[in-house]
């Protein structure tokens, strides 16, 4: 479902842009199919580089249409993903939508705080003894942290998927809960929803 407030102009742009690149580069390499002297191995893993950039900002896109609706505070949200992203802290957010998530997440530490980007960075900072767990956001409040999520029973073949992803996926797989996670190895970003995982870049402004 996409929703009326789902309008972040510098993401629609940047997937304009990619999308003309990427039809400027198939129609350049069917010209030159023909030419058998010419090896269009690189021109395809250009077109490759070109489709992962679309898939993550797109995921970016459409992160804000699933959000936005069920929490007001979407930029404090993206502004501390940013921040984590860059410092590699790794962190898992829950942000309820319909689904009730009381039989599957349990309550540990409640917090009961609103929601704000220093205490989203702060609950996962390194050495804080909450930051190992997933937080809980209903609205525009941080109802608990340090939760333990379901992990998903798929078979997971990338090795830089941990213990937080894995937890990720299996609440979305029993929910329809979103759940961001942050490597903490790589830094990445991305968000579980209905059982598949989706990288994304974060944009502030």
């Amino acid at each position: 479902m996409i929703y009326d407030n789902c309008n972040s102009s510098s993401l629609k742009e940047h997937l304009e842009k990619s999308l003309e690149e990427i039809s400027s580069l198939a129609k350049h390499n069917i010209e030159l199919l023909s030419n058998e002297d010419v090896c269009l191995v690189q021109q395809f893993e250009n077109m490759r580089n070109v489709m992962t950039d679309i898939v993550t900002t797109a995921a970016s896109f459409y992160l804000k249409c699933y959000l936005s609706p069920y929490t007001s505070k979407y930029e404090d949200l993206t502004i501390s993903i940013c921040h984590l992203s860059e410092r590699k802290h790794g962190a898992l957010i829950v942000v309820e939508r319909n689904d009730s998530l009381e039989s599957l997440i349990p309550s540990n530490v409640p917090i009961g705080g609103t929601l704000s980007h220093s205490l989203i960075e702060s609950i996962f900072f390194p050495g804080n003894p909450l930051h190992d767990g997933a937080i809980l956001i209903r609205a525009e409040t941080v109802v608990s942290a340090a939760n333990v999520l379901p992990l998903s029973n798929i078979q997971v073949t990338d090795r830089k998927l941990g213990t937080r992803h894995r937890a990720a996926i299996g609440l979305s797989e029993r929910s329809d809960a979103i759940v961001l996670v942050v490597s903490e190895e790589t830094g990445q970003a991305s968000f579980a929803i209905n059982g598949a995982l989706h990288p994304i870049h974060m944009i502030t402004t």
